[in-house]
């Protein structure tokens, strides 16, 4: 057990969220009779399950933050359904209709970063009046009629990695994307090791990072071996190039920048991060601003998967990526939470619902045993927590064991940093 922890950090949650995947992924192997890891089922997994993942990019930086975000499948059918028109009835190239969808995700994302940051009002309250507004929007503008879209926009949800260069039987800009990934993942530990030595940390053993990177790019390549050998037409998913991009983008921002660390300040806590100067309302509306955006893309890249927007486009998104952002390791509480992982978790949901397809489970049993997963995930959550740390639980019934006769507390959501410094002194 040492030894997995130096492994992999000594990272409980890391550790599971890996555990798990790993352990679907064998089980589903053995259990569909080596049906889940074929060229075929990986990039059909990829594919239909990238526009949740890029959803769950956002609602990450949204729930470590300290908020929710109820609307993001209905701004996804929203923006989506109003690219399709002005693609059909104005015209536009799909490269404008892009920039429009995006656009529009950022105008949306304002109004409900104005309503929480600005006004104060919770972003569950504001996000589910979002999910109301943008559904009825979305079946107003399409007059609830499917839109078709050209293929030139279709690429961006189905299209896949051209085939160049001479013919070696896979595809080879695929393999090169692999090789490329492989040599990111080197160079960045080998730096981070540098830079540990160099300030003077403990850095791990050297069969530690070997044994870590050994099985890291292996299963880089094996991915890229998939993608490369399936049926003819077919390689590496330009939406899974998207998610890819994305993650370098919003993991090095969350991890790197001063605007990641002081997402996770006011998350941590609020009233602390704006007594060091932290602007919290800048960073709950650029959250919440970011989260709308992304999901005018994920909305656009599903439109492009399947051809057309439709009046129930979106339905269930963004419970699929809470659910991603919490089985990944994301606290309840805020300022817990980390990119990969919500990808990771991600993933764990989109192998239990494919294998679950390819075993023949019916819908009804789906949906319980991944209410099930959610829920031990959360549990496994407010486990850590009660070993020092606030829970969910504990906040909920906080109330029930405040001494008798002092004044109680507001919900965080309503109070102010000098009202709390004036409360206490």
């Amino acid at each position: 057990m040492n030894a997995l922890k130096k492994l992999f950090g000594g990272n409980t949650r890391q550790f599971g969220m890996i555990f798990a995947l790993v352990a679907l992924i064998v089980f589903f192997q053995f259990t569909t009779e080596g049906r889940t890891l074929t060229p075929g089922n990986v990039i059909n997994l990829f594919n239909g399950n990238s526009y949740i993942l890029i959803l769950a990019i956002g609602m990450v930086l949204v729930i470590i933050a300290g908020h929710i975000d109820l609307s993001v499948g209905s701004v996804a059918a929203f923006v989506g359904v109003t690219v399709a028109l002005a693609i059909r009835d104005w015209g536009i190239p799909w490269y404008a209709g892009i920039l429009l969808g995006l656009a529009l995700g950022a105008l949306i994302g304002a109004w409900q970063g104005f309503w929480t940051a600005y006004v104060g009002i919770p972003a569950f309250i504001v996000t589910l009046a979002g999910m109301l507004l943008f559904r009825g929007f979305n079946q107003f503008v399409g007059k609830s009629n499917t839109i078709p879209v050209p293929s030139d926009f279709q690429y961006i949800g189905s299209g896949y990695l051209p085939e160049v260069g001479p013919n070696t039987g896979f595809n080879n800009l695929t393999l090169l994307l692999g090789l490329l990934a492989v040599a990111f993942v080197v160079f960045s530990e080998i730096r981070a090791r540098r830079t540990a030595k160099a300030l003077g940390a403990e850095v791990p053993e050297g069969w530690v990072v070997a044994t870590k990177l050994i099985l890291v790019c292996g299963a880089i390549l094996y991915a890229a071996y998939l993608f490369a050998t399936g049926r003819p037409g077919t390689s590496f998913p330009i939406p899974g190039l998207i998610l890819a991009v994305l993650v370098l983008i919003y993991g090095f921002i969350a991890s790197k920048t001063v605007v990641g660390r002081h997402i996770y300040a006011v998350g941590g806590n609020r009233h602390a991060a704006e007594l060091s100067g932290v602007q919290s309302k800048k960073v709950n509306f650029l959250v919440m601003m970011n989260m709308a955006i992304l999901a005018g893309l994920a909305g656009m890249i599903f439109v492009g998967r399947s051809t057309a927007s439709g009046p129930f486009d979106g339905v269930g998104w963004e419970l699929d990526a809470i659910a991603a952002v919490f089985i990944g390791g994301a606290a309840v509480t805020g300022g817990v939470g980390t990119v990969i992982g919500s990808i990771v978790g991600g993933l764990v949901m989109a192998v239990l619902n494919n294998g679950l397809q390819l075993l023949g489970v019916g819908a009804d049993l789906t949906q319980i045993i991944k209410g099930l997963v959610l829920l031990i995930a959360v549990a496994f959550d407010v486990y850590n927590k009660s070993q020092g740390k606030r829970s969910i639980i504990g906040m909920l019934t906080q109330g029930f064991n405040r001494p008798s006769g002092g004044t109680p507390l507001q919900p965080d959501e309503v109070t102010s940093t000098k009202e709390t410094i004036s409360r206490e002194a």
